[in-house]
């Protein structure tokens, strides 16, 4: 998108043109380029641009893709949220997107290009897009010529920016319980609000790429959502929390790519130390942001429904259970931390100790883990091959995304006790069993306490080819 070029016209033509675009753009409103409905950003300035005719509009893109940062040539129009995610342009070639009830005419009724027939999809209950295996484009496209037919319906990047009347969008889709608004240009809670409020049969809402106003009003119709994904909207927990109110029946709640950092807001005077609420809460999806420090994540230890929590792709170094302090008072009983949880996903991490894979074993119903980019869990760079980390998680069943067969653990069991008799010192009980929590309990459980440790595979090129190099230091 280019900068500001070129007169734009007499004065009269500049007058048509302002009375227009003034009437189009206003600051804080989400456009998205003509003929690229991918190319999504936020009305920053509306007006003027010295030595150039006409009115402008300045936009912060979404992408990161402009030309500065809302100054030029010396003048400051507006701040972008980067040095160069801002471009000046005119008003023509952007646009301020349809209604919701467009878009579906335009979506299911309207000539579909092959491109949109590769992306029809339907979410499954985990969030996940599954394709729509087409019978033949005939049979699909008479098969939603009646709305009211519909239990799913998307309308990603369709440039939904509006939302009709109450009465228009139930009698159009009575029926629909699955909604992606993926990448609309919606940023008012209270269109949303709207859009579950028309739609009663309303299970599940998908605003990823939707960059939502930071003000939530009071959203009484956001009681039946029982999976929300806001993946990639800038929100900030501490909306989120403001959100927890509204969600009476939330089950699933996906926050991926949000820059979070911390799970409460900083405390300013004596508060609680936990979330609170969130009591149907099964899964917390809070992959890719931007959570250091594992104290963030206790606090969300008193989820007394959670059993998935993603935390893939964050900055997190040392995992810990709440020993101390395992059972926590709520005003109507005690719950034990992290009660439920049976999956936790900490791929792509900086977790390099010892202590935080023995802690998994401390979690009541921890089945499920996944560690894959992480140093520990890395051989090439130190950590722990597959069979060791096995052997250290007692309960763990499937790890890093591959099951564990009861063959695969029997020898994982077996190969570590022999692993740790050629390399480790047995006649100190007191640090074997500070470095090897499990080895003393394996080696009785597999009926290796008779069997002598072996000392012709204890040189380097044999634990070489063993692709072992543990890292026995836990502090």
């Amino acid at each position: 998108m280019g900068e500001p070029v070129g007169n734009a016209g007499t004065s009269s033509e500049r007058a048509a043109d302002v009375k227009e675009e003034e009437l189009r753009f206003r600051i804080g409103q989400r456009v998205h380029a003509v003929g690229n409905p991918r190319r999504i950003g936020t009305v920053r300035y509306v007006g003027e641009v010295g030595g150039h005719a006409g009115e402008w509009v300045g936009i912060d893109w979404d992408d990161g893709e402009g030309k500065h940062d809302g100054c030029v040539a010396g003048v400051r129009y507006f701040t972008a949220r980067d040095e160069k995610s801002a471009s000046l342009v005119r008003s023509k070639i952007l646009t301020a997107g349809i209604s919701l009830v467009e878009a579906l005419h335009q979506r299911y009724r309207g000539e579909s290009t092959k491109e949109e027939e590769d992306e029809m999809y339907v979410l499954s209950s985990g969030n996940k897009r599954v394709p729509i295996q087409l019978l033949g484009k005939n049979k699909f496209e008479e098969k939603f010529k009646h709305f009211d037919e519909m239990h799913g319906a998307s309308v990603s990047y369709f440039g939904v920016s509006s939302v009709d009347p109450t009465n228009v969008i139930r009698s159009l889709i009575p029926n629909v319980k699955e909604l992606d608004l993926t990448g609309s240009l919606l940023s008012r809670w209270q269109d949303v609000n709207s859009i579950c409020d028309a739609l009663p049969a309303l299970e599940i809402l998908d605003l990823t790429d939707n960059l939502m106003e930071t003000d939530i009003p009071e959203l009484t119709s956001l009681k039946s959502i029982q999976i929300l994904v806001l993946n990639h909207c800038s929100i900030a927990w501490e909306k989120v929390e403001i959100l927890e109110k509204c969600l009476l029946s939330i089950e699933e709640l996906h926050l991926t790519g949000n820059k979070i950092r911390m799970t409460m807001p900083v405390p300013s005077g004596p508060s609680i130390t936990h979330v609170p609420g969130f009591d149907s809460l099964r899964l917390l999806n809070l992959d890719d942001n931007c959570i250091s420090l594992w104290d963030e994540v206790l606090h969300l230890s008193r989820l007394r429904s959670l059993e998935q929590l993603h935390l893939n792709k964050n900055m997190l170094k040392k995992v810990s259970y709440p020993t101390n302090h395992p059972l926590v008072s709520t005003q109507d009983r005690c719950c034990i931390a992290f009660e439920k949880l049976q999956c936790l996903l900490l791929g792509s991490n900086e977790i390099n100790d010892l202590a935080s894979v023995d802690s998994f074993n401390l979690f009541p119903s921890l089945v499920d883990v996944r560690l894959s980019e992480n140093p520990i869990a890395d051989p090439a760079k130190g950590g722990l091959p597959r069979f060791v980390l096995i052997a250290r998680l007692a309960k763990v069943k499937t790890l890093n995304g591959s099951e564990i067969s009861a063959r695969e653990r029997n020898e994982s069991e077996i190969r570590y006790v022999r692993l740790v008799m050629t390399k480790m010192k047995l006649d100190d009980p007191k640090e074997l069993s500070l470095q090897h929590p499990r080895f003393a309990e394996l080696k009785a459980l597999h009926g290796l306490d008779d069997e002598k440790p072996s000392t012709g595979i204890a040189g380097p090129q044999k634990m070489g080819a063993g692709l072992i190099c543990m890292k026995w230091n836990t502090d």
